[in-house]
């Protein structure tokens, strides 16, 4: 969908976070001009090239200062610490922000594959019932309802689990020789960080509009070789499972990016966990 008659005009990332820093900076790279909307790191994005704009997506107010834009990537996390609740910050903020921005080109909202409810293990498309099982997919849900409905071409992104340098899933627990709770056999569904930027980055070129597109890799991995993997690279103990004291039912599912690949023609750098992991351990500390 890009086109040069965007160029005139910055591309405009909302959730400057993980992922979106790195999508702002793969633009930049680009030469696109960027625009970041952010609460409290303007001098940081400025020294980076980037334009900031202070607002918060919970403030509509402070959104009327937000340029026209090329493209939009929305990626708004939840910031525990924000003292809002979660279905604030993804249906309210969302709202928010679909009302205020102006934009000529693909609106690309990062949603999450906690919408399914499997568990069974089952593989899941795009085409699948969407029944979350917890609270936290049925607001992400809703924020895709809203989206649907404020902007029917938004290109939706349901994002499988993001990691990546500095970012791996039960790190600190593996490095005390922690047990993990839950079951080992179960489906992780995850996507390399730099992948995740690859797969917004198609999708600004080849999604259509008002399409929903899964970004994952190509290998779901049950969490026992994950863990595991994770556990050798670290130098650490092997990873040790026992059950929940507290037995209940869990997501199992496992996520398909065959529309994705197709599509938009995204191909994994890091198509399993295996060349993931050894791309992002051992990890620095922050």
């Amino acid at each position: 969908m890009s086109s040069p008659a965007y160029s005139d005009v910055p591309y405009l990332v909302i959730g400057c976070g993980y992922l979106g820093r790195r999508v702002a900076t793969a633009w930049r790279a680009a030469g696109r001009r960027v625009t970041a909307l952010t609460r409290h790191r303007a001098d940081e994005l400025a020294r980076d090239g980037f334009e900031p704009i202070v607002g918060d997506v919970l403030d509509p107010a402070s959104l009327s200062r937000l340029p026209p834009a090329g493209a939009i990537l929305y990626a708004v996390g939840f910031d525990r610490e924000s003292g809002r609740s979660m279905r604030e910050v993804y249906v309210e903020g969302l709202a928010n922000a679909l009302q205020a921005v102006r934009c000529n080109g693909p609106f690309l909202f990062v949603s999450s594959t906690s919408v399914y409810g499997h568990t069974r293990g089952e593989w899941v498309t795009e085409d699948s019932p969407t029944e979350p099982l917890e609270s936290s997919g049925r607001v992400v849900l809703e924020a895709e309802q809203t989206a649907r409905r404020l902007r029917p071409d938004a290109i939706i992104l349901r994002f499988a689990g993001i990691y990546g340098p500095n970012r791996v899933l039960r790190r600190q627990a593996l490095i005390k020789g922690e047990p993990l709770i839950g079951d080992a056999d179960k489906w992780l569904n995850l996507i390399h960080v730099d992948d995740g930027v690859s797969a917004v980055l198609a999708a600004e070129q080849h999604g259509r509009p008002g399409e929903l597109y899964q970004i994952a890799d190509d290998e779901p991995v049950r969490r026992r070789d994950f863990y595991t993997l994770s556990a050798q690279l670290l130098g650490s103990p092997p990873a040790a499972f026992q059950p929940s004291p507290t037995p209940a039912v869990e997501a199992n599912r496992r996520v398909s990016n065959a529309k994705a690949r197709a599509e938009l023609e995204f191909a994994p750098r890091h198509p399993s966990y295996r060349e993931g992991l050894r791309a992002s351990l051992p990890i620095i500390p922050a």
